[in-house]
């Protein structure tokens, strides 16, 4: 394996231990533990407020910081140092988690949305060294495996935990509270393992070095977008359609919870789409290649517009399954050609910080989407009608993406 191969893969062993945080900690064991252990005693809507305002603190967050810690990257071409301190951030605060009492709610929240700075922080700059290891027409294809890789990394660490708390007895471990704490402690040690390759063999970034400070770069950068109509265009629909995804990541366990299904059937689910994932990530990288980027897209929005549809009737263990099941052969390559496709509308000496405008906008919805649908639990008491909610998203998304690719296509 040459050097360039093995930087792209060191790259993408980084999805492989932060997905662990993804799986384990935000989308698996957080919710239900939330809800039966830290926040026992509280009503169910205002567990799930609470745990819409988590992720809505943690992505206003990063919404706001990331353009400007992407432009200070770029300049001094330090996009490793911060990634680096986002994921100590974030791999410090999550072990922490282990020391969480029962009832200590108010901990659990305020160490789960420092731990989603970190982990969705460092997403910035770990997107931009996609253009150190990846030419134009490698980028499908790279960021596509590490997609997959951070399917099945954190599908592997979370299948563990789940046979942890499922049966405590055969780790030596009292009971599946005991299980669960041990599990946020495997997800720091996994995460900051698997980190290590990106440091030790992806190249750094060259120095982009101006007299102008970051905000005012920023500001630049917002007059440049204005005269690159395929790429705002193209940021709006990211947006929008993003939104609808990250909020079923974040609350789908939560959803089923609230309509009676058993905590055990819903971290099945998990796992059936982390591991249909892997595949299906890889597929769509070479799909990508095969329909064009932006038909595969839209392929996958297809599907996120027909399951939104059938959860608002979801009625059996078996449906929540089947609709696992379709959006893990999405979900990955929605993600990874979303990043392939930005990264080639920008200048590649400016990926950092137009990629913090990427994840800003992503951050931005993920503030938007959870909170839309805490709100709307909260006051309808009708938890499919929350989820209901986010059809308008995956369908003005999908028109905006079809928009901006006819503007590239013009610029072309």
């Amino acid at each position: 394996m040459n050097d360039h191969r093995r930087a792209q893969w060191s790259w993408a062993i980084y999805d492989w231990g932060n997905s662990a945080f993804a799986t384990t900690v935000m989308a698996g064991f957080f919710p239900i533990f939330f809800n039966e252990f830290w926040a026992v005693g509280v009503a169910p809507e205002t567990q799930t407020l609470y745990q819409g305002l988590t992720s809505t603190v943690a992505s206003l967050f990063v919404m706001l910081t990331a353009p400007w810690f992407g432009t200070l990257a770029d300049r001094h071409g330090r996009h490793k140092h911060w990634l680096a301190a986002f994921t100590v951030i974030g791999v410090v605060t999550t072990a922490a988690l282990f020391l969480v009492g029962r009832g200590q709610w108010g901990w659990a929240v305020v160490l789960s949305i420092i731990g989603r700075i970190g982990f969705f922080g460092g997403l910035s700059f770990y997107d931009a060294l996609l253009t150190r290891v990846a030419a134009p027409d490698e980028r499908d294809r790279v960021s596509a495996l590490g997609y997959g890789l951070g399917y099945l990394g954190g599908g592997v660490l979370f299948s563990v935990n789940v046979m942890m708390a499922l049966k405590p007895a055969w780790f030596g471990l009292p009971d599946a509270a005991w299980a669960t704490r041990i599990a946020f402690l495997s997800v720091a040690i996994w995460w900051a393992v698997f980190s290590l390759p990106l440091f030790l063999r992806v190249p750094a970034a060259a120095a982009q070095p101006g007299g102008v400070s970051s905000w005012t770069s920023l500001r630049e950068t917002a007059r440049e977008l204005r005269a690159m109509p395929a790429v705002w265009m193209f940021l709006l629909a990211y947006w929008l359609y993003i939104d609808g995804v990250d909020t079923i990541i974040i609350m789908a366990v939560d959803f089923g919870m609230k309509l009676g299904l058993p905590s055990e059937s819903l971290i099945k689910a998990l796992l059936l789409v982390q591991f249909i994932g892997f595949p299906a990530a890889i597929i769509f990288g070479r799909l990508g290649d095969r329909l064009g980027t932006r038909n595969a897209l839209l392929l996958a929005l297809a599907v996120y517009i027909g399951v939104t549809l059938w959860a608002y009737t979801l009625q059996t263990e078996g449906q929540f399954y089947a609709m696992a099941a379709a959006i893990g052969c999405v979900q990955g390559g929605i993600q990874s050609l979303s990043r392939a496709y930005f990264s080639r509308l920008i200048p590649v000496e400016q990926a950092g910080k137009f990629f913090g405008f990427y994840n800003m906008l992503g951050k931005f919805a993920a503030v938007l989407g959870p909170l839309v649908v805490g709100l709307t639990a909260q006051f309808t008491g009708n938890p499919r009608l929350a989820i209901l909610s986010l059809l308008v998203f995956f369908v003005a998304g999908a028109a905006l993406l079809w928009r901006a690719d006819r503007l590239r296509g013009a610029s072309a």
